[in-house]
C-alpha cells in the first residue's frame, strides 16, 4: 500500500492516483491530509503538493487537481527520455513533471471540453489533439509514465510489491451490415438490383442473384470463420451489432427478422456481444434506452459493452446517458481515421464528469486503432506501426484493442490482409 499526503483531497486526486497506482501498477493507494498521520506511517509514502515537507518522496503539483471547472491551459510539451511530458516541475520533485495532472488532463479528455471545431459528424478531430500535435498519440503515454514512476518508487521503497501483469488482446468487430444480399427484404433487394443495373455492376448483380437463390454464400457471412479463428486463442473478442437505423440505406436491414436474432444469439454462445448505438439514438435518450432493451431481450443478458455509430464521443452528454442507463462498458474512445490512444492510456479507466466533478461507474475501454485507419498505409508502413504499438502496450502490460468490421473479412483478395492481421494479433496473447 502507498500512502499519499496532500493538503486537500479533491475528487480529482484519488481518481487519477488510483488509475496510475491501482489500475495500471496494481498497488493500493490511500490518502491523508493529516501531517501527523503521514509522518507516523512507516510504509511507502509520498507527498503531493507545492512544497516538500522534508526529504520525503515528493511529487510537485501543477495545481490542476485542486481546481474545479474547466479553463484554457497553456501546455508546453517537452522530451523525457524516450517519451514526452508536460506540466513541468522544479528540481525538488522526484519526477520532472506532474504526472498526475498530466494524466488527468488526458484521461478526462479535458481538451475536448474546450472550444474546438468539430468535424462533419460532430466529433472532436484528431488533428486538434495534444497527442497528435506533439507526436505521442500512438504511445500509451500514461502507462509509460506509470512504469517510470514504478521504478522510482522501487528505488525508494524496496518493500513495495507490484503484482505481475500480462498484456491483453481484446479485438472488436462491428457488424453494421451483417449481410451483403441476404435478409434485405423484397423492397431493399429490388433497390439493390436497380442500383447494380444503373451502375452496370453485372458481376455484383450475378452474385446478388446467386445468394438470394441460395446457390452461393453471402460474402459478408464470415461468422463461422470468426468463431473458429477466435476459439484457437485466449484473446478476447466482442462482436457489436447495430439494431437501429443504419446511416446508409445499403447497410440497412430488418433487424426484427428471426434469422438476424439467431445470428446474434449464435455468436453470443461463443463470444461477448455488444451494441452499436445508432446515430438517432445518440440524440434521443428514449431511443437509446429502447435499443439497449432490445439487445438484452435478444441475448437474455444485461448489456455489458457498447460503441457509438461513427465513433461519436460528445462529452459529456452521451456518457452521462450511458451512466443513467447503467451501461457498464464503452468502447468508443478512438479516432476513426487516426491510429493512437485518444485518452493517452491502454488501460481501461472510469469516466470522470468534469462538469459535475464526479467519478462515474462507466468504464471506458481505450482502443488503439481501427482497421479503417490503416487503409491509406502501405503494407510495410502498416506493419511497422502495428509492431511499435503492440510493443509499447506489451512493455506496460496493457490492453491492445483494434476495431474491425465484418465486411473487412469478406473473401476478396484485398481482404486477406485483415484476416491475417486479426489472426496474428489474437495470438499475441498466447
Amino acid at each position: 500500500m502507498l500512502l499519499v499526503f496532500t493538503q486537500k483531497i479533491t475528487p480529482r486526486i484519488p481518481y487519477v492516483f488510483k488509475h496510475i497506482c491501482t489500475r495500471i501498477l496494481g498497488i493500493e493507494v490511500t490518502f491523508t491530509s493529516v501531517i501527523e498521520e503521514f509522518i507516523a506511517h512507516a510504509g511507502p509514502k509520498l507527498s503531493y503538493g507545492k512544497q516538500p515537507m522534508g526529504n520525503e518522496f515528493f511529487v510537485q503539483s501543477h495545481g490542476l487537481l485542486t481546481q474545479q471547472g474547466i479553463e484554457s491551459i497553456d501546455i508546453v510539451v517537452k522530451d523525457w527520455e524516450e517519451t514526452k511530458c508536460f506540466f513541468a516541475t522544479s528540481e525538488r520533485s522526484m519526477i520532472p513533471f506532474d504526472i498526475f495532472s498530466a494524466a488527468f488532463y488526458l484521461l478526462t479528455r479535458y481538451e475536448e471540453y474546450l472550444p474546438h471545431v468539430k468535424d462533419e459528424f460532430g466529433r472532436y478531430p484528431a488533428s486538434e489533439s495534444l497527442g497528435l500535435k506533439n507526436n505521442f498519440l500512438t504511445q500509451p503515454i500514461i502507462d509509460v509514465w506509470a512504469y517510470k514512476f514504478k521504478s522510482l518508487l522501487l528505488d525508494s521503497f524496496e518493500e513495495l510489491n507490484f503484482p505481475k501483469k500480462k498484456m491483453t488482446i481484446h479485438n472488436l468487430v462491428l457488424i453494421q451490415e451483417p449481410y451483403a444480399f441476404k435478409q434485405k427484404g423484397f423492397f431493399r433487394s429490388m433497390v439493390g438490383y436497380g442500383s447494380d443495373l444503373i451502375q452496370l455492376k453485372f458481376l455484383r448483380l450475378f452474385k446478388r442473384t446467386n445468394v438470394i437463390l441460395k446457390v452461393s454464400k453471402d460474402p459478408f457471412e464470415i461468422y463461422e470463420w470468426l468463431i473458429e479463428t477466435t476459439k484457437k486463442s485466449t484473446a478476447k473478442l466482442t462482436a457489436f451489432f447495430l439494431l437501429g437505423e443504419a446511416t446508409r440505406f445499403e447497410e440497412s436491414i430488418n433487424t426484427r427478422r428471426e434469422q438476424f436474432k439467431l445470428l446474434i444469439k449464435h455468436i453470443g454462445d461463443y463470444k461477448q456481444v455488444g451494441l452499436i448505438f445508432s446515430q438517432q439514438a445518440l440524440q434521443e435518450y428514449d431511443l437509446l434506452k429502447f435499443e439497449k432493451q432490445r439487445i438484452e431481450e435478444i441475448t437474455n443478458r444485461d448489456l455489458q459493452g457498447s460503441i457509438n455509430t461513427n465513433f461519436l464521443v460528445d462529452l459529456p452528454n452521451i456518457y452521462r446517458n450511458l451512466v443513467e442507463l447503467e451501461v457498464g462498458h464503452d468502447h468508443t474512445m478512438v479516432y476513426q481515421n487516426t491510429p493512437g490512444f485518444r485518452a493517452g492510456t491502454c488501460t481501461p479507466f472510469l469516466f470522470y464528469d468534469l462538469d459535475f466533478e464526479i467519478k462515474t461507474p462507466l468504464i471506458i475501454h481505450p482502443v488503439a486503432l481501427t482497421a479503417e485507419s490503416l487503409f491509406p498505409l502501405k503494407d510495410a508502413e502498416r506493419r511497422v506501426l502495428l509492431d511499435r504499438m503492440l510493443h509499447d502496450v506489451t512493455s506496460v502490460n496493457g490492453t491492445f484493442s483494434m476495431i474491425f468490421k465484418n465486411t473487412d473479412f469478406s473473401l476478396k483478395l484485398k481482404n486477406r490482409v485483415w484476416r491475417t492481421l486479426l489472426s496474428s494479433t489474437l495470438h499475441q496473447n498466447d
